[in-house]
Protein backbone atom coordinates (compact mmCIF):
# COMPACT_ATOMS: atom_id res chain seq x y z
CA UNK A 1 0.00 0.00 0.00
CA UNK A 2 3.40 2.10 0.37
CA UNK A 3 4.14 1.87 -2.92
CA UNK A 4 0.85 3.08 -3.91
CA UNK A 5 0.91 6.13 -2.08
CA UNK A 6 4.17 7.03 -2.96
CA UNK A 7 3.35 6.22 -7.05
CA UNK A 8 0.13 8.50 -6.29
CA UNK A 9 2.51 11.39 -5.73
CA UNK A 10 4.26 11.36 -8.27
CA UNK A 11 1.24 10.65 -10.62
CA UNK A 12 -0.50 13.68 -9.16
CA UNK A 13 2.30 15.87 -10.01
CA UNK A 14 2.78 14.88 -13.22
CA UNK A 15 -1.00 15.20 -13.79
CA UNK A 16 -0.58 18.65 -12.53
CA UNK A 17 2.28 19.31 -14.96
CA UNK A 18 0.10 18.17 -17.41
CA UNK A 19 -2.96 20.30 -16.99
CA UNK A 20 -1.10 23.53 -16.66
CA UNK A 21 0.82 22.57 -20.13
CA UNK A 22 -2.17 22.36 -21.80
CA UNK A 23 -3.54 25.85 -19.93
CA UNK A 24 -0.27 27.80 -21.17
CA UNK A 25 0.27 26.38 -24.89
CA UNK A 26 -1.17 29.59 -26.41
CA UNK A 27 1.73 31.44 -24.12
CA UNK A 28 4.87 28.94 -24.11
CA UNK A 29 5.32 25.68 -24.97
CA UNK A 30 6.91 23.76 -21.50
CA UNK A 31 6.31 20.17 -21.89
CA UNK A 32 3.83 18.82 -18.67
CA UNK A 33 6.56 16.25 -17.47
CA UNK A 34 8.92 19.58 -16.76
CA UNK A 35 6.08 21.61 -15.12
CA UNK A 36 5.10 18.80 -12.92
CA UNK A 37 9.28 18.22 -11.68
CA UNK A 38 9.33 21.66 -10.53
CA UNK A 39 6.46 21.45 -9.04
CA UNK A 40 7.50 18.44 -6.92
CA UNK A 41 11.30 20.06 -7.04
CA UNK A 42 9.56 23.15 -5.27
CA UNK A 43 6.89 20.38 -2.96
CA UNK A 44 9.59 18.72 -1.57
CA UNK A 45 11.91 22.08 -0.89
CA UNK A 46 9.43 23.64 0.94
CA UNK A 47 8.26 20.35 2.43
CA UNK A 48 4.80 19.97 1.71
CA UNK A 49 5.90 16.62 0.89
CA UNK A 50 8.22 14.88 3.05
CA UNK A 51 11.07 12.98 1.32
CA UNK A 52 9.41 9.81 3.62
CA UNK A 53 6.45 9.96 1.50
CA UNK A 54 7.86 9.46 -1.91
CA UNK A 55 11.95 7.91 -1.48
CA UNK A 56 11.10 4.04 -2.03
CA UNK A 57 9.35 4.83 -6.04
CA UNK A 58 11.96 7.48 -6.24
CA UNK A 59 14.96 5.13 -5.71
CA UNK A 60 13.14 2.50 -8.30
CA UNK A 61 12.89 5.22 -10.67
CA UNK A 62 16.06 6.77 -10.60
CA UNK A 63 17.56 3.28 -10.75
CA UNK A 64 15.52 2.33 -13.70
CA UNK A 65 15.92 5.37 -15.63
CA UNK A 66 16.92 3.91 -18.60
CA UNK A 67 13.58 1.79 -18.99
CA UNK A 68 11.76 5.33 -20.17
CA UNK A 69 14.14 5.69 -22.58
CA UNK A 70 13.38 2.93 -24.68
CA UNK A 71 10.64 4.61 -25.99
CA UNK A 72 12.27 7.33 -27.63
CA UNK A 73 14.85 4.84 -28.89
CA UNK A 74 12.22 2.88 -30.90
CA UNK A 75 10.89 6.07 -31.63
CA UNK A 76 13.82 6.94 -33.58
CA UNK A 77 14.09 3.63 -34.84
CA UNK A 78 10.33 3.87 -35.89
CA UNK A 79 11.35 6.92 -37.62
CA UNK A 80 14.57 6.57 -39.46
CA UNK A 81 13.33 6.68 -43.33
CA UNK A 82 13.16 10.53 -42.09
CA UNK A 83 16.42 10.51 -40.37
CA UNK A 84 18.83 8.54 -42.91
CA UNK A 85 19.32 12.12 -44.87
CA UNK A 86 20.32 14.34 -41.76
CA UNK A 87 21.66 11.48 -39.60
CA UNK A 88 25.32 13.58 -40.13
CA UNK A 89 23.72 17.02 -39.00
CA UNK A 90 22.38 15.74 -36.22
CA UNK A 91 25.80 14.01 -35.41
CA UNK A 92 27.40 17.47 -35.85
CA UNK A 93 24.79 19.66 -33.82
CA UNK A 94 25.24 16.75 -31.03
CA UNK A 95 29.46 17.42 -30.74
CA UNK A 96 28.80 21.24 -30.88
CA UNK A 97 26.00 21.30 -28.25
CA UNK A 98 27.74 18.97 -26.05
CA UNK A 99 31.31 20.94 -26.75
CA UNK A 100 29.57 24.32 -25.77
CA UNK A 101 27.82 22.98 -23.12
CA UNK A 102 31.22 21.15 -21.81
CA UNK A 103 32.66 24.94 -22.14
CA UNK A 104 29.93 27.31 -20.39
CA UNK A 105 29.98 24.24 -17.50
CA UNK A 106 33.55 24.69 -17.08
CA UNK A 107 34.15 28.80 -17.51
CA UNK A 108 30.61 28.52 -14.75
CA UNK A 109 32.55 26.33 -12.30
CA UNK A 110 35.81 28.85 -12.43
CA UNK A 111 33.75 31.93 -11.99
CA UNK A 112 32.07 30.07 -8.66
CA UNK A 113 34.84 28.13 -6.92
CA UNK A 114 36.44 31.40 -5.52
CA UNK A 115 33.62 32.42 -4.30
CA UNK A 116 32.83 29.35 -2.32
CA UNK A 117 36.52 28.78 -1.39
CA UNK A 118 36.52 32.02 0.03
CA UNK A 119 33.13 31.15 2.20
CA UNK A 120 34.53 27.91 3.65
CA UNK A 121 37.38 29.50 4.55
CA UNK A 122 35.91 32.28 6.76
CA UNK A 123 33.44 29.66 7.92
CA UNK A 124 36.27 27.66 9.29
CA UNK A 125 38.32 30.85 10.99
CA UNK A 126 35.12 31.60 12.59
Amino acid sequence: MKIFSQLFWLFLFSAIGTGLSILIEPFVAIPGSVIGMVLFFFALHFKWIKMEQVDEVATWVSANMAIFFVPSGVGLMAQFGLLKDIWWQLIIIMFVATALMMIFVGRLVQFLMPKFNNKSNEEGEA
